[in-house]
């Protein structure tokens, strides 16, 4: 029978003494990793008649696959809706710091712009996978113009645009390229808004719906157009009333497509949606909840005034806002904080609270054959956290990107 080395010359490391998060459950097995893939142990072994190269001892951490933030408008300084000449340094900044906070992929976001910005910056964003450099690119989010004027929430009304005759091209023009775009939130309800859900969706993109003040009925007829998320629910949006519930409905909705699941992001910060808000959606819903930071170009700086896009911003301890007024504008939580705080808010267990910022946005983008997941032959991009869920090294393609420092401890 072959060596291991006759199918490969790489080398294959055995991660030893720890939980894997896997099918749902953490199991206690040993993670073997090969050229950036996950490897099926069995077939090694009784294939391959191979063995590990390298053994490593994770001192019974939980491995758990990395982090994917779909809603992420900048941080460290770096606002991703400023068109700067040094927008490459920003964006490669961000994607190296946000690795010590566990993700691993993630879809820099836009929020409502001119025409000039998204021209000017969309051509720098590049699909591109993660490494030593930083987490990977999967594409860009753009959070509106076409959003509604009654829930524009932090984005500047002056910028809001609508559906004209020949709608998707007046999206075209508006934006420039679609190349690198992965998600586009939109407001439902505006005229026009069904053949661009279509024409978005027929091209991969995911279509979301949110700053709206759709009803039921609107955000159902645009699920079956194709749109599958909702951003940041309960936020911008209308509140649940009885009669017509709104977008929040779609939760619970019997008109979604046979075989198509909505899924729903919610920055889990303590700020922008209560507790108890996030318990409602979770047990209502618990398959499509998705965590997002939101973060904006404040998080990971002190308190005091920063940038979204064409809006100044003040931060007060956790509260961003709108300077001058009590209107939220992002959020400058890191995902590792935000899957402890769902994970406290819900008494859900570990094995939940991960998925939700892995497992589910990586369904939700299509991507879960590789990533999101600790399946064999997937993107070995995966974490080490303690029982408490902080993050104490970080794996891209199998190698390590970022490790907690523990000689000052």
């Amino acid at each position: 029978m072959p060596s291991n080395k006759s199918v490969s010359d790489a080398p294959i490391v055995q991660f030893t003494n720890c939980r894997i998060l896997r099918d749902h459950q953490l199991q206690r097995e040993d993670l073997w990793v090969r050229e950036g893939k996950i490897l099926n142990p069995e077939k090694l072994f009784f294939d391959e008649k191979g063995s590990a190269d390298v053994q490593l001892d994770c001192k019974d951490s939980i491995i758990a696959s990395g982090f994917i933030d779909v809603q992420i408008n900048g941080g460290f300084g770096v606002d991703f809706s400023l068109a700067t000449d040094d927008f490459k340094s920003g964006i490669d900044l961000v994607s190296q710091k946000i690795l010590s906070h566990g993700v691993t992929s993630f879809c820099p976001t836009l929020v409502t712009s001119p025409p000039s910005v998204y021209h000017q910056v969309l051509p720098q964003i590049s699909v591109r996978n993660g490494g030593a450099h930083g987490a990977g690119i999967l594409g860009a989010h753009l959070e509106g113009p076409f959003i509604s004027k009654e829930k524009k929430g932090a984005h500047p009304e002056h910028c809001l645009r609508t559906f004209e005759a020949g709608a998707f091209q007046d999206l075209l023009a508006t934006y420039g390229s679609l190349d690198c775009v992965q998600i586009v939130t939109l407001a439902p309800e505006m005229k026009r808004s069904s053949e661009v859900i279509r024409e978005l969706t027929k091209r991969g993109i995911c279509v979301s719906l949110g700053h709206s003040v759709a009803n039921l009925s609107q955000a159902e007829e645009a699920v079956q157009h194709g749109a599958t998320f909702i951003t940041h629910l309960f936020n911008a949006m209308l509140p649940f009333h009885h009669r017509d519930p709104g977008i929040v409905g779609l939760l619970t909705s019997d008109k979604i497509p046979a075989g198509r699941r909505v899924f729903y992001g919610m920055i889990s910060d303590g700020i922008h949606t209560n507790p108890a808000a996030l318990r409602i959606a979770h047990r209502a819903h618990p398959k499509g909840l998705v965590l997002v930071t939101d973060a904006i170009a404040g998080m990971g700086l002190a308190p005091g005034r920063h940038t979204l896009g064409q809006q100044v911003v003040e931060i007060d301890g956790l509260n961003t806002y709108i300077a001058g007024t009590k209107t939220l504008s992002g959020s400058v939580a890191t995902m590792d904080a935000c899957v402890r705080h769902f994970r406290e808010a819900t008494g859900c267990s570990v094995e939940t609270a991960l998925e939700a910022a892995s497992l589910h946005p990586a369904q939700l983008l299509g991507i879960e054959h590789k990533k999101g997941t600790l399946n064999y032959d997937s993107d070995a991009d995966f974490l080490m956290l303690n029982d408490n869920l902080y993050v104490q090294a970080t794996y891209i393609a199998g190698e390590e990107v970022w490790r907690q420092d523990v000689s000052g401890m």
